[in-house]
């Protein structure tokens, strides 16, 4: 029994997935309130500009010269408070500090704009009647909502389908009223009771001044076409809102219904009996509403919508994967950014000159009594007849996106399209990861939940794996396997970057060199750098440069050592480091790692023929062109797509000369146009997803202006 109950379980709980997985593939997400609404209020909006555009376009006209001015400092004024309201634009009330900023922006723009001349003075006149805007609204409020406590009703007794329970929310509903209202209250301040009184031709219902102003423009055929609209507005009015009829028609409503009173320019002696066409309008737009709910949710919503037991509910939270957020860099209080920079500053200030970890690694040895360089150099690579190895870095940032990444390296293979045709690329036997595993700076917390979460979760470790275990040994082969060439599972290797190197290497070491395991994994690497011997004579360096920029002369001891005794004269060597300095030197017209490219040139003399680097968050590669020298290396690769933020490429785009040699870009992720794009974007989308940091650019700028003041002495 206890068996079959082990094994019923997870039957049971592969068809609940199974199960799930149907509902997400049938179901068509999207969102409540419907488009509907969105369109009603683009209708509303082109109605009301073509109505007010129609009855004071040739006001306008004869008023622009001398109203120039102040339409433009409108634009100017509103797009001013646009951009600085953008960060709060369709976002939620919370916290209380975007909710103050919100009325604060819209008190200061309401009160600028309330000092420029009044648009009726500029030939513009709106005709809204609030006390009609606000007697449609509440009615329509009161309307709509007693339709949804009926129609609950009507669910509740089951006389409704049981999948059209869900009710809309009460901001939908105000929504809803208020377009209502203003196409309401538009049609009747431009239009009133005109189908009433189909007797009234346009010749007498004309303005004066317009046909004034026509004649004045002695012909002017454009002007002329275009006040036509005019006419045609006029010709909305009388023809397609008919008049409903009079109270005697309709004598049970006849005292809820609005009756006409006069737009008849003087024609009419007295309200009218006739009820308005405002009514019937009023009556469409609350029966669209109603008909639109109805059916979306008797048919299309519900459908699609199909409901979930607790169960189901319980079964999703539990299996949700426990992620972090990209880190805020500029969001929050922008802590992480100031906390970051302070931690830097003390590295720096603490460790460059003073200690440095990789000296100590230099002169540790294993606790078997072998020699410092046996736990650098690993050669079980080399007796494999064919090898497959994946480089990324600047993983640890966003849960989601390095999880993304770490899926794809953790498949076991993958089909892409290259040159026209699909290739089938196999999962690497070995993943480089070139540097900042954690950001924003290394810890307990934000390595575990940053780094090694996802990638646990995209390639599981082994059962035997405990996360509190301290490999003292290293490397501790699993069960079965006596030595490493005997090991066929995906290994990883590491190199620390700058961000590793904010405490002075400690996390990295506790973590990386002292456990065995990133997710599905094997880690034997022990110290911070190493050289991998491939198959068919390639290398692969992982260099440490720390916070220098540079390796230093205990490292560089040890690989002009593997050059020198080591590296056949037809091997080829790939350099890997944190730092792509080819591309930093250029861009800030300096010279870094001296001692890298003395290694290089020097002691493998144009056998290096790749260097690989992160820290920058995108991809590019570039190749050798032409050369003045023989000991150039011919490919350049940059890969910081680890599930960072993304850094631009076009500001690269002029690079094409380092060390001697010209080099031209193969490829590059973003492009460079679409880089651009995305920068320029970064006007307006910058502010509005770090909205918070205004607090702080705001309090600095104050800082910096505020010093700047003179002080006032007062003599007595």
């Amino acid at each position: 029994m206890g068996s079959d109950k082990q094994i019923g379980s997870p039957r049971q709980l592969l068809e609940t997935l199974k199960m799930g997985r149907v509902r997400t593939i049938l179901t068509h997400t999207y969102p409540y309130p419907h488009e509907h609404s969105r369109h009603i209020m683009t209708a509303v909006i082109i109605a009301c500009l073509f109505f007010i555009s129609s009855d004071n376009m040739h006001t306008l006209i004869h008023k622009l010269d001398n109203n120039i001015k102040w339409w433009s400092m409108y634009v100017c004024l509103i797009g001013f408070f646009y951009f600085f309201s953008s960060p709060f634009l369709g976002r939620t009330i919370q916290p209380s500090y975007s909710n103050f900023n919100r009325w604060y922006v819209a008190w200061i723009c309401f009160a600028s704009l309330y000092h420029l001349p009044s648009f009726q003075s500029m030939g513009v006149d709106m005709r809204m009647n609030l006390s009609l805007f606000l007697t449609i609204y509440f009615s329509s409020v009161l309307f709509i909502i007693a339709f949804h406590i009926i129609f609950i009703g009507l669910w509740y007794i089951g006389l409704v389908a049981r999948l059209a329970g869900t009710r809309p929310g009460v901001w939908t509903i105000l929504q809803n009223c208020t377009v209502i209202s203003i196409a309401c209250c538009v049609f009747y301040s431009h239009c009133g009771n005109l189908a009433v009184h189909k007797s009234k031709s346009f010749g007498s219902s004309s303005d004066p001044n317009l046909l004034a102003f026509l004649k004045n423009e002695n012909g002017s055929t454009w002007i002329s076409n275009f006040l036509r609209m005019n006419q045609l507005k006029d010709e909305i009015c009388s023809s397609w809102f008919a008049p409903v009829g009079s109270a005697s028609d309709y004598p049970i409503l006849a005292k809820w219904v609005i009756y006409g009173e006069l737009v008849c320019s003087g024609s009419c002696a007295g309200p009218s009996d006739e009820i308005s066409p405002l009514y019937s309008l009023w009556a469409t737009f609350v029966g669209l509403y109603i008909a639109n709910f109805v059916v979306e949710r008797s048919t299309g919503w519900a459908l699609t919508h199909p409901s979930t037991d607790l169960e189901d509910e319980k079964l999703k939270r539990h299996m949700k994967p426990d992620f972090l957020d990209m880190v805020p860099w500029y969001s929050g209080t922008s802590a992480d950014l100031f906390k970051t920079a302070f931690d830097l500053m003390v590295s720096v200030t603490l460790f460059v000159g003073r200690f440095d970890m990789r000296m100590m690694q230099a002169a540790m040895k294993g606790p078997t009594g072998n020699t410092p360089n046996d736990d650098l150099l690993y050669d079980h690579f080399n007796e494999r007849e064919d090898l497959w190895f994946d480089f990324v870095a600047d993983t640890g940032d966003g849960g989601n996106s390095s999880y993304t990444v770490a899926r794809l390296l953790a498949q076991p293979s993958i089909r892409t399209v290259i040159g026209g045709s699909m290739h089938t690329l196999p999962r690497g036997n070995l993943l480089i990861i070139g540097g900042d595993l954690a950001y924003p700076n290394p810890s307990s917390f934000t390595y575990e939940r940053r780094f090694f979460r996802p990638f646990e979760y995209a390639l599981q470790p082994p059962p035997w794996y405990r996360d509190e275990h301290i490999a003292l040994d290293k490397p501790e082969l699993p069960p079965g396997v006596s030595k490493m060439t005997e090991y066929d599972g995906p290994q990883c290797f590491i190199i620390p970057g700058n961000h590793d190197w904010f405490d002075g290497l400690h996390t990295f070491m506790r973590y990386i060199c002292h456990k065995s395991w990133l997710g599905g994994w094997f880690l034997p690497q022990k110290k911070s750098y190493f050289a991998l011997h491939l198959p068919k004579g390639w290398w692969i360096f992982g260099l440490d440069l720390s916070l220098h920029g540079d390796v230093d002369v205990y490292q560089f001891k040890f690989f002009a050592d593997v050059c020198q005794n080591k590296v056949g004269e037809n091997d080829s060597v790939i350099v890997v480091t944190h730092e792509p300095n080819w591309l930093l030197d250029w861009y800030w017209n300096e010279t870094t790692g001296k001692n890298v490219s003395h290694l290089i040139q020097e002691y493998l003399k144009g056998r290096c023929k790749l260097r690989m680097a992160g820290d920058l968050h995108h991809f590019m590669r570039h190749s050798a062109t032409r050369s003045e020298k023989n000991n150039f290396v011919q490919h350049l690769l940059v890969n910081g797509c680890g599930g960072a933020f993304l850094h631009p490429t076009h500001v690269f785009r002029n690079f094409e000369r380092f060390s001697g040699t010209t080099y031209e870009c193969k490829a590059a992720y973003p492009s460079y146009d679409e880089s651009t794009g995305i920068a320029l974007g970064n006007i307006l989308k910058f502010r509005k997803k770090n909205w918070q940091f205004d607090i702080i650019g705001g309090f600095i700028y104050f800082i910096l202006v505020f010093s700047m003041f003179p002080q006032e002495v007062l003599l007595y």
